[in-house]
């Protein structure tokens, strides 16, 4: 097998424009993720879903606007990560600031098993999770509550024909930009070059978001926490780290 690509995209490769990327279909967005369970839980995973979920669960598709800060009163900020995986970086973050509230969205019923027994053994009082997809309740948000979206390492999709089934469309961008504070932060992290190019295609495109850098996507956020996906490298390249802001004088 080939080794990963260790270099930076060439900067004579130009990315494709926003305007030439596929949209969703009409009717309501494509799954944009795969399997939702692989192995049985264990009979501690299952405790936790029965008795600790319930009570830190918003719905998936909530019935109406939903304020953040009704969900944790006077939290300091408030975090929105999609597709959380095993929840490593979810629950640290969460445990290096006990004074903000962070919300996370996953699919995978093995990875929100994974994320409970997290939040049990570190006692986190300041996470709540939504089992299935995470764009119901970013459309749902109140428009400005988000100080920060976090999406790492989402399925790339990487066939031509399924990139229309990659979270990252304009109609998420939209979405993203509605609920995030002006100046707010949209990070995105992938391993596959072409996923890469194709977010960073779409956000220079977009009129209410602004370039963070740096140029290279190389440098992971100083707060970042790798994640298990991360850590196996299954992608073809090192990861980008794809930073932009919410323009402060966007309407």
């Amino acid at each position: 097998m080939s080794q990963p690509d260790q270099s930076p995209p060439p900067p004579d490769v130009p990315a494709k424009p926003a305007s030439a990327l596929p949209h969703p279909r009409a009717g309501g967005p494509l799954r944009s993720f795969g399997r939702l369970k692989a192995r049985p839980l264990t009979a501690r995973q299952q405790g936790l879903v029965d008795q600790l979920l319930p009570g830190i669960a918003l719905p998936e598709h909530p019935d109406g606007p939903v304020d953040p800060l009704g969900l944790m009163p006077g939290a300091a900020s408030v975090v929105y990560e999609i597709g959380f995986g095993g929840g490593e970086h979810l629950t640290g973050q969460a445990a290096q600031a006990p004074g903000s509230l962070f919300i996370g969205a996953e699919p995978f019923l093995d990875g929100v098993a994974k994320a409970l027994a997290q939040i049990d053994d570190a006692g986190l009082a300041n996470v709540r999770l939504v089992h299935g997809d995470g764009r119901p309740l970013l459309e749902a948000l109140l428009p400005a509550s988000l100080d920060r979206l976090v999406i790492l390492f989402p399925d790339p999709w990487q066939k031509a024909r399924h990139n229309k089934r990659r979270l990252i469309q304009p109609a998420f961008l939209d979405a993203a930009a509605r609920a995030l504070k002006p100046g707010a932060e949209l990070r995105f992290a992938t391993d596959w070059l072409d996923y890469a190019q194709w977010t960073e295609a779409m956000l220079v495109a977009h009129p209410a978001f602004e370039d963070l850098g740096p140029p290279d996507r190389l440098a992971a956020p100083d707060d970042h926490i790798p994640t298990r996906y991360q850590q196996k490298g299954l992608g073809d390249c090192t990861p980008r780290f794809i930073r932009f802001a919410r323009r402060r004088d966007h309407g």
